[in-house]
């Protein structure tokens, strides 16, 4: 899923010097709905969620509006976007990206909410368990009135607010129901701007609209007033806030015109009839080219594989795991399960089946033999080999039998909570592990992938790092590498979720979040991100605060304190000033000093508010649970988003 982040920030930045520049990414109301799912539902229901995002943003960044149904039954979802149609597409895409986080708050905790909507300022985002797509008000439709009261004559100013919406309530409905424009009288100026939803036609329009009209008298005398229906938006203000090259639909002796637009859409939909013949043959073409470039991977990995002693075979391997039977199964990820097994001579190890149901399954089965095979550091999990001669292609590693750090930390419901000594001591692990696969090792290699789930826990508790299937080698001459965006939310960096371009950087975003989970025993989701905690408490002076209340007074304050800012400047917004995995290892053992670090991204100006909410307790937040398979032994998830 497409989310705002540096790409954002600079954007915005670049937007603050050019006053036609503003994606109007300012939260007017989120509401979210009362029907929740049930427990059985979650996990299906989140996953078509997530789905109809991925598949809504790029009818967005085509035609600024999009609507997507996914699923079947009690777990379908319905999702609508739209921008308003005087942004421009890139402020539609920043505002768009910037609502797609936040719509994420509707689905929390103790509860999934089965509904939400999100209105900004330059567009709005709804998802529903039922087709809404033509409704044009609901019992949830809100009048927001705000930014302090008119100071002058407020009766002249009252009534240019209302002859204002009644001017929007004739004009809209001529124009494709979007209105700009603005009564002048008195010297009093007041603007305002109105759009109907794109499939919101003729009279469910005019209906929406003239509630607006009714609805909109109680605001004044505030200054600014906003009516948010469920099929239209209207807003006005004593600032112009809106972006019309043209004369405003509605003026004092004004008029309206749609020539332009009708020649505009005219030219557009041949431009896109064009490319969309362009496109289909160029998925054509990279269909191809990928099969090809899979045939030669896998042609590249026979090849490695007979030249060394790591071919393993087959029903060995079936024999070791009792023909994969279900007592043996230690998790299950996106590419494959792992078993527990033991060859005939006494070894134990990790079997993992990769799946043949996914497109990627040669890159991970590549990535896993031909990257790290040859690697040895006692902070990554070995590969000891693999097996091709069989009906599935088969990897073996070694086993690592403490089961995984997100067990201990988030599994676990009795028993000792991880002491402040195993904490730091898998901290330091993790990052000399992933600072010998950025710069150690001959090759410079990206995981993509850290996470909890993927470092596993030695019996003295040295964490491996886990699951290689995502990894990518990182050239020398290449400052980064597009991709497709695959990892797990909550732990992918910015700069690598919106654009696609991967650095090592973004493994060092990705520990960041982890050493802040470690400290804090809090899970950092999209539904609740622990970030937001940490910087708030960090701005307060009061950052070991956010300690793991489980072992609150059994810990060094100064050193926590420590370690929560080292992750902070790991999870900096800006890719460029987070510092490398060497230097992380070298701070961990006080050679470096720390610097102050920046604010991390996606972090709101409300969620602070948003925070104090929700309940803290016994070193997690109440969240909703994640597709982990909380098993013994080699615990290896993975999720995988393809950008749009």
């Amino acid at each position: 899923m497409k989310f705002p982040a540096l790409w954002i920030i600079v954007s915005l930045l670049a937007c603050a010097k050019k006053s036609a520049c503003d994606p109007r990414a300012t939260e007017a109301a989120l509401i979210c709905s009362n029907i929740s799912a049930t427990n059985s539902d979650r996990q299906v229901f989140v996953a078509n969620f997530l789905a109809t995002m991925d598949s809504v943003t790029p009818q967005i960044a085509r035609q600024k509006y999009g609507v997507v149904v996914n699923g079947t039954g009690n777990n379908t979802v319905y999702t609508f976007g739209e921008c308003f149609k005087d942004l421009s597409q890139n402020d539609c895409d920043l505002c768009f990206a910037r609502c797609k986080t936040q719509i994420l708050r509707c689905l929390p905790f103790q509860r999934l909410v089965k509904g939400g909507r999100l209105f900004y300022d330059g567009c709005y985002l709804r998802y529903d368990d039922y087709r809404f797509f033509n409704e044009s008000l609901s019992s949830v439709d809100r009048t927001v009135c705000g930014g302090g009261d008119f100071v002058g004559d407020q009766t002249l100013f009252g009534e240019n607010v209302m002859e204002l919406a009644r001017n929007m309530r004739v004009e809209g409905p001529k124009t494709d129901g979007f209105f700009t424009g603005f009564v002048n009288k008195g010297n009093l100026t007041v603007y305002g701007m109105a759009q109907c939803w794109e499939f919101v036609e003729g009279g469910d329009c005019v209906k929406c609209l003239e509630s607006s009209v009714s609805r909109i008298g109680s605001c004044p005398p505030k200054v600014e007033g906003r009516v948010l229906n469920a099929g239209c938006y209207f807003r006005y203000s004593l600032t112009r806030f809106y972006n019309n090259s043209e004369a405003d639909s509605s003026s004092v002796g004004g008029g309206s015109s749609n020539r332009h637009t009708t020649i505009l859409a005219s030219v557009f939909a041949a431009i896109a009839f064009l490319l969309f013949i362009a496109v289909i043959s160029l998925f054509g073409m990279m269909k191809i080219l990928r099969l090809r470039r899979e045939k030669k991977k896998l042609g590249s990995v026979l090849a490695i594989v007979n030249k060394s002693k790591i071919n393993f075979s087959y029903e060995h391997l079936e024999k070791a795991t009792n023909y994969f039977h279900i007592s043996n199964k230690l998790g299950q990820g996106g590419s494959g399960a792992v078993y527990k097994g033991t060859l005939p001579g006494g070894k134990i190890v990790a079997v993992k089946r990769l799946f043949f149901n996914t497109s990627q399954w040669a890159d991970h089965f590549f990535n896993e033999v031909n990257l790290i095979s040859g690697i040895d550091h006692k902070n990554l999990v070995k590969l000891l080999g693999c097996s091709i001669t069989g009906p599935e292609s088969l990897l073996v590693y070694e086993y690592v039998p403490n089961q995984s750090l997100h067990y201990h930390l988030f599994g676990r419901k009795h028993g000792q909570p991880l002491s402040w000594e195993d904490r730091y001591k898998i901290i330091l692990g993790t990052a000399s592990g992933l600072a010998f696969l950025h710069e150690g090792s001959q090759l410079r290699i990206i995981h993509r992938d850290i996470k909890s789930s993927n470092v596993l826990l030695d019996d003295d508790f040295t964490p491996k790092i886990a699951d290689f299937g995502l990894a990518r080698l990182f050239p020398e001459d290449q400052s980064h590498i597009s991709t497709a965006v695959a990892g797990t939310l909550g732990y992918m960096a910015p700069e690598y979720i919106v654009r696609g371009k991967l650095t090592e950087k973004a493994d060092v975003y990705s520990f960041g979040v982890l050493v802040i989970e470690v400290i804090c025993g809090a899970k950092n989701t999209n539904f609740f991100p622990i970030l937001q905690r940490v910087w708030n408490l960090y701005g307060s002076g009061k950052v070991s605060e956010a300690v793991d209340p489980s072992i609150k007074g059994i810990f060094p304050e100064e050193e926590a304190s420590r370690l929560l800012q080292i992750g902070l400047i790991c999870v900096q917004a800006d890719a460029e000033i987070r510092p490398s995995m060497s230097t992380i290892v070298k701070t961990l053992n006080y050679v470096y000093e720390i610097p102050q670090p920046t604010q991390p991204p996606f972090l709101s100006s409300t969620s602070s508010g948003i925070v104090s909410q929700f309940k803290y307790q016994r070193g997690t937040y109440f969240s909703q649970p994640g597709s982990h398979t909380h098993s013994s032994g080699n615990e290896i998830t993975e999720s995988s988003i393809e950008p749009r």
